[in-house]
């Protein structure tokens, strides 16, 4: 995979003439240069269903008069460039007026994305109909006549669907089309025969061509999704809804998997479909750089004009991030996370889950609300699956509402006897019926606390807030000592809010009484009794930190990696075996929320920045130095035996290498 990526829309209404009618070699090669671009998907299917080359399995667009796709391939590959094609897999708006039998349903016979067919949008199609042996000639037809390198497939993934189709396949059957579990299921098996039929029709032709489909979010926990693909590519663009949380979440995720992944933003100032809209190249800077630093490659959406005029605006933007890709590529390719600490998914727990209900639908903020606070903490992790070896880390942490089966309780038992310690919150460590607490961490759990919200008192000092009784507004629970020891208490306001019995404007103040513990350290690890992750992403209660980083303070006396960085910076530490040299990315900036968009604009450059590690490798340190200017760096023995050095300065991303004896 190559580094310096951009994915190419051209969505093209039928509405539009003279569609590539200014498309040029020598202006599209040299936006390309000026891009810095060494990989462009283009585009061979859009969501209106055209194709934009001549085609027997398809229609080419009725304003096109020319084979656009080839003449791209041309001149990117004339250049050194890279061409993966794209096909709207689930949408073809085309074919949906004139199939609209072949489109998703659901149980009240509503369509997908738009649901009916008087609003402008698009409609997705079901893979259990004729539609994907339409959509496989259009795959082999690209595959077979152009030098494609690699495909893309949009708008995929499992769904629920009840077509008349699968209403009739689930009753041939012998099963209920009522019944959601057999239409789950149903719907399990179509994605997986359509990836499975995909991967047999490319490889027919051009056997190891890479494939991608595209679902918009990779599921933690569902590897067997994940492998369906030859890589990942982690659609996140901070500026559509994302947030800059999600791409270092499910980078985090990716990296355990063992595949090469890329990370996918836009030079959009909101998302895809919107011409006319820049970002600051800076927050591509900074976006480009969380993509190196979390051991994935780098990926721009664009949207070419219908004209087939690449957009000189967009391509210097573009350039200013990719320039600076460029001089690191050497630095991070091929590499491996370092990690402390491993954070179970909660995502990941529900789809293993052996018990249906913790399957359902549930807000899930204990995810990002960990990565944002282990993030904030300068903590190395990385965010894995029931699956993956806990050994691996020092620091087990389940967030908030993890239940534990049998199979579960086993693996952390082991890892515990291991030396490994546990960090859980709130719900996590009850068995899946939800009545016992499965682990050994030196408490009994008594049922939910009735009092909302309570308050928790620290028996410890805190680095930024003055003693108190704070308080907590999720969900507690109560627990008692049983062979643990109390690091703070909870107490109970005098009563719950109502009608009758309310005071002041929010809720009634703690009656300052013991009401049992609220935090407690055992010699297997530390049980916190509020789902402190999900509120920390909730509303950023600065306690809820000071818990957290309390208690790995104490599980993790002494990490990888130490630094001043403020807390909005990011610090990580990556691998590379063939070089035998670790690599410590530092970055820093500060989105803004302007209205319902974060907005990376002014990145104010730090000065000093003081980093401590001790690497897990036993050959000592021979060089250190800042990739890519190789200035040489000045560095110490710390005092926790491992080495210390000041960067002096850091401007968006600086890289520290440490070269191995």
């Amino acid at each position: 995979m190559r580094f310096r990526q951009v994915h190419l829309d051209f969505h093209t209404s039928e509405a539009i003439p003279g569609i590539g009618s200014e498309f040029s070699k020598s202006q599209f090669q040299s936006m390309l240069r000026a891009g810095h671009v060494d990989s462009i998907t283009v585009f061979s299917k859009c969501h209106h269903g055209w194709a934009y080359h001549p085609s027997e399995a398809n229609e080419i667009h009725p304003h096109l008069s020319f084979d656009l796709l080839g003449e791209m391939i041309a001149a990117a590959h004339e250049i050194g460039v890279k061409t993966p094609v794209y096909l709207s897999a689930g949408l073809d708006e085309k074919l949906a007026r004139r199939h609209p039998e072949w489109l998703i349903r659901d149980a009240e016979d509503r369509t997908r994305w738009v649901k009916d067919f008087m609003s402008p949008g698009y409609h997705e199609f079901c893979f259990n109909t004729p539609y994907l042996d339409l959509l496989l000639a259009q795959i082999h037809e690209v595959v077979s006549r152009y030098d494609a390198d690699g495909i893309f497939l949009d708008i995929v993934g499992i769904r629920n669907c009840r077509c008349q189709y699968c209403v009739a396949a689930l009753r041939e059957a012998g099963q209920d089309p009522r019944d959601e579990a057999a239409v789950a299921d149903l719907g399990e098996r179509t994605y997986l025969n359509y990836a499975r039929r995909v991967r047999e029709t490319v490889d027919a032709v051009k056997p190891g061509l890479p494939v991608f489909h595209n679902s918009g979010h990779q599921r933690r926990g569902r590897r067997d999704l994940a492998h369906v693909n030859s890589h990942l590519e982690l659609e996140s663009l901070p500026t559509g809804g994302w947030g800059y949380d999600h791409f270092p979440l499910s980078a985090r995720y990716a990296q355990t998997l063992g595949m090469e992944f890329l990370g996918m933003t836009g030079k959009f100032h909101t998302s895809w479909g919107e011409f006319g809209g820049y970002k600051h190249p800076n927050a591509l800077r900074f976006e480009a750089a969380l993509s190196l630093a979390h051991g994935a490659k780098c990926s721009i959406g664009d949207q070419l004009h219908p004209s087939g005029f690449m957009d000189e605006a967009t391509y210097a933007l573009i350039g200013a991030a990719y320039a600076e890709v460029e001089t690191k590529e050497p630095w991070c390719d091929e590499t491996q996370s370092v990690a402390d600490i491993a954070v179970l998914s909660l995502e990941a727990v529900r789809e293993a889950c052996p018990d249906g209900h913790a399957t359902e639908e549930k807000p899930n903020l204990a995810d990002p609300g960990a990565v944002r606070m282990l993030t904030e903490g300068h903590y190395l992790f990385d965010v894995v699956d029931a699956k993956a070896d806990f050994g691996r880390y020092k620091v087990l942490i389940l967030p908030d509402d993890v239940p534990v089966w049998p199979e579960l309780a086993s693996a952390i038992a082991a890892y515990v006897k291991g030396g490994g310690k546990v960090l859980a919150t709130g719900r996590s460590g009850l068995n899946v019926a939800g009545d016992a607490f499965a682990l050994d961490l030196g408490l009994d759990w008594k049922g939910v606390n009735p009092y909302r919200p309570a308050y928790f008192r620290p028996d410890f000092d805190l680095d930024a807030l003055p003693p108190a009784s704070f308080v907590m507004y999720g969900e507690g629970q109560l627990v008692e000592l049983n062979g643990g020891r109390s690091l703070g208490s909870k107490e109970n306001p005098y009563f719950n809010r109502d009608l009758f019995a309310f005071c002041s404007h929010q809720h009634t103040p703690s009656s300052k009484a013991d009401a049992g513990p609220g935090m407690i350290e055992s010699g297997n690890g530390i049980y916190i009794a509020w789902n402190v992750f999900g509120d920390y992403a909730d509303n950023g209660h600065l306690i809820l930190k000071e818990m957290v980083l309390h208690a790995l303070g104490r599980l993790l006396p002494k990490p990888v990696l130490r630094t001043d960085l403020p807390a909005r910076g990011i610090a990580t530490v990556q691998y590379q075996p063939k070089e035998n040299r670790y690599v410590n990315h530092l970055l820093y900036a500060t989105p803004v929320l302007k209205g319902r968009v974060e907005v990376i604009e002014d990145i104010v450059p730090l000065r000093d920045v003081s980093v401590s590690l001790r690497l897990p490798s036993a050959a000592p340190v021979k060089r250190v130095y800042l990739a890519p200017s190789m200035t040489e760096l000045p560095y110490r023995a710390a005092e926790d035996g491992g080495i210390a050095y000041t960067v002096p300065y850091l401007e968006n991303h600086q890289m520290v290498v440490l070269e191995m004896e």
